[in-house]
């Protein structure tokens, strides 16, 4: 059985993997119309037991555009010109696609901004505002 590693603590075997073949548009001249050499890798998110409950839903949350409503998430894959090539680089990016997603954003503190910064940004609006005012028109009176 092999094993797809994600990170450190996230292993998806491949029994969980459905790989799907077809006619590639990339490069490789007639061998392209005779051979299916387009890899499609459809992983099943939702019923999947490698993952927990909230790493399905961190998954879901940050690579929405890739997951259908069916909850498969799928990667595709046909720059090279063979299946295997395709394969091994569809199982690439998918370990990378899912640990980025996994990967926590630490939460940012609120800071204040410096008085000397407040100062600057006040400073430059009363400077704009000044240049935008003398575009006006001029009187001809003088």
């Amino acid at each position: 059985m092999n094993v797809v590693r994600i990170n450190d603590e996230v292993e998806i075997g491949e029994e969980e993997i459905i790989w799907e073949f077809a006619r590639s548009s990339g490069p490789g001249g007639q061998n392209v119309n005779k051979v299916e050499t387009k890899v499609t890798l459809r992983f099943p998110l939702d019923a999947s037991g490698s993952l927990t409950l909230d790493q399905k839903q961190r998954i879901h949350d940050g690579l929405p555009g890739r997951i259908t409503k069916l909850g498969i998430l799928r990667v595709t894959c046909q720059r090279n010109r063979t299946r295997e090539a395709n394969r091994r680089e569809c199982l690439e990016r998918f370990a990378s696609l899912i640990a980025d997603a996994l990967e926590e954003t630490p939460e940012r503190s609120k800071t204040r901004i410096p008085r000397r910064e407040r100062r600057r940004r006040t400073d430059n609006k009363k400077r704009r505002s000044q240049v935008k005012a003398l575009r006006g028109r001029v009187d001809s009176d003088l």
